[in-house]
């Protein structure tokens, strides 16, 4: 029976019908973008300091600048501008008071600078930042800092979760209805997020955000995996990704226009109801469709996509059925992840190297300190590396192969941050360099990883592998914020030693994995468990050939 490769060889593998599905998944793909990452604007921390009340009206009295009048009323504001003190305490003075002194105000009021009391802001915070971030608006500093990483840990909970929940309901109840689903929910939640009128409905929102946003994106690759031929599988999936970051552009863009976070949220959030069309423009995966051993809606599909490519479906293709007509219809479990041990090596593999990818993504931008300076700039060029990570994917993938590539890339990214934590700050342009280094390595394993993880798993479990397997991503989300704070109290480069060590374990760990250039997808879990195999018994089904076309005598 010919497989749905074998169809699309005939009606085209990455023809019109291709091209327009997978460009309206890729607007998927870039709208993903502001949950993922959207915390970098949203709770944007500007420089801050205790309001004093009474402090403004001695300012104008005296005709201080801003600069004298931090220096004079905000705690060692002079030589520790960032200092816990100067952003989370004050002097417990009255700035009221009649007869206070325009050159030496506190000597005035209390004698000896060193007797001068600290209270906490117990009337607020004045922010240096013409916007609003959750941040400004609720307080998140000093004390209850912590609460903004609560937030963000708040959608990476809610992606771990919807990881193992989005990835069944796609595999037992197909991919576009999944895929409508969390768009839809998506798109209310984020509505609520913006007129949420407390922190704690704001986190409660943000973790069902979470809870959908990634299942779809995840879903949205694998259907673009199963649309294509196998030719162009490598290319649609690092295109695929390269839209997330075409989307961290266009955040950066939307964040500079709009710098108050309720509006930024709306602007972000109300595209993705246009997603819902697809109920009309997108149709179930065809792949999919055979497993459920509904072949009759699957030569629909199948029908659908000749006519838009305006090609001619065979005769003999013209009723397709899957391998085991008879059998009964596939319903995917989580024991059929570890249960076979070809398919329980490669999830524990693509475990790792999803919480690998994950951490060191992460915690190098962390560890950069990119929000230090101007925060549209410094997102920008973190956006801007990744394009040429995606660019030498394009180029090497199909020539050299997976494996390969995957493995030094990893290597890259361990040696990087080596040199990162080695070379001394004197050596900036070094240091920098190596750093850039790091995180295109590290992008081109973010994006290799979700270009293998699908063509590792058959058709009845590939949503649901990848959707398990990513969720390591989302662990990794977790943790990497005590990896970096925590060991830089230590040694400031300890993370970045850390890291390499993570990253050359992964490197190897990959190299244990079937090659999967030039091969179709696997069907079933026999085909998944073979993959390691097809390459020799190809070799040896051409040799076969070659000794009979010899021994046959011409006729």
């Amino acid at each position: 029976m010919p497989t749905l490769d074998d169809v699309l060889e005939h009606i085209g593998e990455f023809d019109r019908f291709q091209k327009q599905t997978f460009f309206v998944l890729c607007l998927l793909s870039a709208a993903f973008t502001p949950v993922y990452v959207g915390v970098v604007f949203f709770g944007f921390t500007p420089e801050h300091r205790c309001f004093s009340p009474g402090v403004v009206e001695l300012s104008q009295r005296c005709g201080w600048s801003l600069a004298e009048q931090l220096n004079h009323t905000v705690p060692e504001w002079g030589s520790h501008g960032a200092a816990y003190s100067s952003r989370c305490s004050r002097y417990e003075v009255d700035w009221n008071a009649t007869g206070v002194s325009c050159t030496d105000p506190l000597g005035s009021l209390v004698g000896n600078w060193s007797s001068v009391p600290l209270g906490p802001c117990q009337d607020g915070w004045v922010y240096d930042y013409p916007g609003t971030s959750i941040v400004t608006e609720f307080n998140l500093v000093c004390e209850d800092s912590w609460k903004l990483d609560l937030f963000q840990s708040s959608v990476n909970v809610g992606f771990f979760i919807g990881s193992v929940i989005i990835g069944y309901m796609a595999d037992r109840f197909g991919r576009k209805l999944c895929l409508l689903i969390t768009v839809l929910i998506n798109s209310v939640s984020g509505v609520l997020v913006a007129f949420a009128p407390s922190y704690t409905w704001t986190v409660i929102f943000r973790l069902i955000q979470g809870l959908v946003s990634k299942g779809g994106w995840l879903t949205g690759y694998v259907l673009t995996a199963e649309f294509v031929g196998l030719s162009f599988r490598r290319t649609v999936g690092i295109i695929y990704q390269l839209a997330f970051t075409v989307g961290l552009l266009i955040l950066t863009a939307v964040a500079y226009v709009l710098p108050h976070w309720r509006w930024l949220q709306l602007a972000v959030t109300l595209p993705n109801f246009f997603f819902l069309l697809y109920h009309w423009c997108l149709p179930e995966s065809p792949r999919w469709l055979i497993t459920q051993k509904q072949n009759d809606k699957a030569m629909e599909v199948i029908k659908r996509i000749a006519k838009n490519n305006k090609k001619q479906l065979p005769p003999s293709f013209q009723n397709l059925k899957s391998e085991d007509e008879d059998g009964e219809k596939l319903k995917p479990s989580y024991l059929d992840l570890v249960r076979t041990p070809q398919i329980r090596k490669h999830t524990f593999i693509l475990m790792y190297s999803w919480f690998t990818s994950s951490v060191l993504y992460q915690g190098l931008i962390m560890h950069m300190g990119l929000a230090s300076g101007n925060i549209y700039l410094d997102f920008l060029y973190s956006a801007l590396v990744e394009f040429p990570a995606a660019f030498i994917l394009l180029l090497t993938v199909d020539r050299i192969g997976r494996r390969y590539p995957w493995a030094v890339a990893n290597v890259m990214t361990g040696g990087a941050c080596v040199v990162t934590a080695l070379v001394p700050d004197t050596l900036y342009w070094l240091k920098m360099t190596a750093a850039c280094l790091g995180r295109m390595g590290i992008t081109m394993c973010f994006e290799m990883v979700c270009l293998v993880n699908p063509e590792l798993y058959p058709t009845s479990l590939r949503n649901l592998g990848v959707l398990v397997c990513s969720s390591m991503c989302d662990i990794g989300g977790i943790m990497t914020p005590f990896i970096v704070y925590r060991l830089a109290e230590l040694w400031h480069e300890l993370p970045l030693v850390v890291f390499a060590g993570i990253a050359v374990v992964g490197g190897g760990l990959v190299l244990l994995l079937p090659e999967t250039k030039g091969k179709t997808l696997p069907e079933t879990i026999e085909d998944a468990e073979n993959m390691h195999r097809q390459e020799r018994r190809k070799e040896n089904t051409i040799y076969l050939q070659i000794l009979t076309s010899g021994a046959v005598p011409k006729i």
